[in-house]
């Protein structure tokens, strides 16, 4: 599972840099929580929860069902 999350952070990820910002993968728990850390710009904006979970957190439970939530750290 952790490589089909990686795959589809990689297809987010040309989103995110063309705003100033990145997401790196940091875990999924045992409850199928994904841990992200969001960098640069993305990390500071107060917009970030938005892009996280209506954004992000969308994409991945669509492309890996198993997923339960996202997470920043």
């Amino acid at each position: 599972m952790k490589e089909k999350i990686l795959e589809v952070l990689e297809s987010i990820r040309p989103g995110l840099q063309a705003d100033g910002g990145d997401i790196k993968f940091v875990r999924i728990d045992e409850n199928n929580v994904v841990y992200v850390h969001l960098i640069g710009a993305c990390g500071g904006c107060p917009m970030s929860q938005i892009t996280l979970k209506q954004g992000i957190e969308r994409i991945l439970k669509m492309q890996v069902p198993e997923i339960k939530a996202v997470e920043a750290i």
